[in-house]
C-alpha cells in the first residue's frame, strides 16, 4: 500500500500545499481520502485525471470536499465524453450539499459523476482496501478512517478534537495521519481541533508506528506544531506532513 499526501493544509490552501487530500494505492486501485479545495491540481502530479477509482469524504467542510465540484466537471465534460461514475463514501448530506456548492439542481446533481453511499460507523470494502469509519469529535458529522491492505494499515483522523475514538481507530497502525491544527496555548476552543501535543498523545496511546502531523493551518508556524508534539513522549517516527510526500507501507 502506498500513501501520497496530495494536500495537507488546514482550513484553506497554503502557499506550499492545497487543502486535505490523500491518495492510497494498492493493486492498481486508487482511492482518495478527502478532496479539499486546490487538491485536484496537485493530484495530477501523481495520477491521471481519470484514474480515481473511489473517494471517501470525512466531512463536508470546504477544505475537505470542495474539489468534488471541479472533479464533476472533469468527469462530465471531458472531450471524450462523460466518464463512469466514481463510488463516493460520504456523509448522507453530500449529494445535496455538493450540488448546492456547484449551484446546480439537486436532481440529478452530481450523481451523474458520482455514486454516493452514506457513511456510518463500521467497516466496508473499497476495491482491495478494508475501510473502517469512526465518528470524530468535530462540530459537524465527521468520520476518521482506518484503511488496511496486505497486513498494513493507515489511519486518518480527519478533523477532530480529543477523542478516545481516534485512539481505538488508530490502534497499532503503521501510519497515522493526524490533524494538528493548533499551537499548544491556553484558551483553545474545545471539541474542534488538536494541538501537536494532543496529536502525539493520541498516537502514543494508539501505539502507532509513524505519526504524520497534518491539517497544518498556514497562519501557524509548523515548527511550533512539531516542537509541541515532540514534548508529548511519542516514541515512534514523527514528522510534519508535506504535499508530495510518499509513504510505501509495503
Amino acid at each position: 500500500m502506498k500513501v501520497t499526501i496530495v494536500g495537507c493544509s488546514g482550513s484553506f490552501p497554503g502557499p506550499d500545499s492545497p487543502s486535505s487530500c490523500y491518495l492510497l494505492e494498492a493493486e492498481g486501485f486508487r482511492m482518495l481520502l478527502d478532496f479539499g479545495n486546490g487538491s485536484l491540481g496537485a493530484l495530477q502530479r501523481h495520477i491521471g485525471l481519470y484514474d480515481v477509482d473511489a473517494i471517501c469524504l470525512s466531512h463536508l467542510h470546504a477544505d475537505h470536499c470542495l474539489d468534488m465540484c471541479s472533479y464533476h466537471v472533469v468527469r462530465t465534460y471531458s472531450p471524450k465524453g462523460p466518464h463512469p461514475r466514481v463510488p463516493v463514501h460520504a456523509p448522507a448530506d453530500a449529494p445535496l450539499r455538493l450540488a448546492r456548492a456547484y449551484d446546480m439542481p439537486a436532481e440529478p446533481g452530481m450523481e451523474t459523476s458520482f455514486d454516493f453511499a452514506p457513511l456510518a460507523p463500521g467497516t466496508f470494502e473499497v476495491g482491495p482496501f478494508r475501510v473502517t469509519a469512526a465518528p470524530m469529535n468535530h462540530p459537524v458529522e465527521t468520520y476518521g478512517f482506518r484503511v488496511s491492505y496486505g497486513g498494513r494499515s493507515v489511519a486518518y483522523s480527519a478533523d477532530t478534537g480529543e477523542t478516545d475514538e481516534l485512539v481505538r481507530l488508530a490502534a497499532g497502525v503503521d501510519l497515522l495521519l493526524c490533524e494538528a491544527s493548533f499551537p499548544d496555548v491556553p484558551g483553545l476552543p474545545a471539541d474542534l481541533h488538536l494541538t501537536g501535543r494532543q496529536a502525539a498523545e493520541h498516537a502514543a496511546r494508539a501505539e502507532a508506528g509513524t505519526l504524520v502531523l497534518t491539517h497544518l493551518v498556514p497562519w501557524h508556524d509548523p515548527a511550533r506544531i512539531l516542537a509541541d508534539a515532540s514534548r508529548a513522549g511519542f516514541p515512534g517516527r514523527m514528522e510534519l506532513a508535506r504535499s508530495g510526500a510518499v509513504y510505501d507501507l509495503g
